[in-house]
């Protein structure tokens, strides 16, 4: 496994992040503690999820079975940094959502309780909260940080101006801030490369790109569907909306004798900003096949290809689309 820094701090997370939000919907709690045994032999130290995971409003599905799995001990929770999030509705009261010092020091509360330990690693904003200000956000930041609850924090789903004024109003408070943003980038969905990605350099954040195989749309897609797998009806409107894309993509897969789902993994750890793609996998076996995409390294050629047959929006702003 290979190691990097959590953005500009000194904390060492494994290069491939093991997301959960499967967790509880799609695998069953022997998969799941199946999975996260098998992510820490081999390696895998970084490990996310968020309360609202398990998708059933207010029961923080995801983060019991984590716990659970925690409380066997054997070294499982020493071993990972634990991120998870806050924001999303966890009850149909006006205060369970959202980012309020009311609902940040609460929702912090249940989640140590679920996930049962005394910290959270990394506590990171599911959304950005346009009603809130900053300096209440902070202030109740600050406090988990200053209690021993909360480590490090990050945000999630933020533009780029969003993340400047988060860093802004915790450097006039000499608070850390944000040390990472979680994003959706692959292949297919680059628009973060315009603002997101910048202000992510300049501000000394890792990213932590979510969805890396665009839904199964970079997954092998075609070559599963001509063996006989059903996509779902949202994979396949995807599909025909760039099936030239595909075939075209699945074509250089087969050329460099990589798989599309590694080749797409280790497109996004060429970039150096990102600090470990989210892997979302149901079962072992798909967290064990994703390993290989660490031991590929991309050619200029390869990476030219690539751009022909994903294009993004042109570079950084302003430059992407005026002089």
């Amino acid at each position: 496994m290979q190691y990097t820094r959590l953005g500009r701090t000194g904390l060492k997370v494994s290069r491939l992040c093991l997301g959960t939000m499967n967790f509880g919907p799609f695998s069953n709690e022997a998969e799941c503690f199946a999975m996260m045994d098998k992510a820490l032999d081999s390696g895998i130290n970084f490990f996310d999820t968020a309360n609202v995971y398990g998708w059933k409003q207010g029961e923080g599905i995801t983060e019991k079975i984590i716990g659970r799995w925690y409380a066997q001990g054997g070294g499982r929770r020493e071993k990972t940094v634990i991120a998870t999030k806050v924001y999303g509705r966890m009850g149909d009261w006006p205060n369970e959502s959202r980012l309020s010092a009311y609902q940040i020091r609460r929702a912090c509360e249940e989640s140590l309780r679920r996930l049962q330990t005394d910290h959270i690693d990394l506590y990171q904003m599911h959304h950005v909260d346009r009603d809130t200000p900053w300096e209440e956000i902070w202030q109740a930041m600050e406090q988990l940080v200053q209690a021993g609850k909360v480590i490090y924090t990050g945000s999630s789903n933020f533009a780029g101006w969003h993340i400047a004024q988060a860093q802004g109003e915790a450097k006039a408070r000499h608070f850390m801030g944000l040390v990472c943003e979680q994003s959706l980038y692959n292949l297919n969905s680059r628009e973060i490369e315009l603002e997101v990605i910048p202000a992510c350099k300049f501000y000394g954040l890792g990213l932590i790109p979510y969805s890396p195989l665009a839904g199964g749309l970079l997954g092998g897609v075609l070559q599963k569907i001509a063996e006989g797998r059903r996509a779902n009806e949202d994979l396949q409107k995807d599909i025909e909306k760039h099936r030239q894309q595909i075939q075209d993509y699945e074509a250089l897969c087969a050329e460099i004798g990589e798989k599309p789902a590694d080749l797409a993994l280790a497109w996004l750890l060429h970039n150096p900003v990102v600090t470990a793609p989210i892997l979302g996998p149901r079962t072992t076996d798909q967290l064990t096949g994703s390993l290989h995409a660490l031991e590929i390294t991309l050619s200029d050629e390869t990476l030219s290809k690539l751009n022909r047959i994903w294009p993004g929006p042109g570079g950084e702003a302003p430059e992407a689309y005026a002089w």
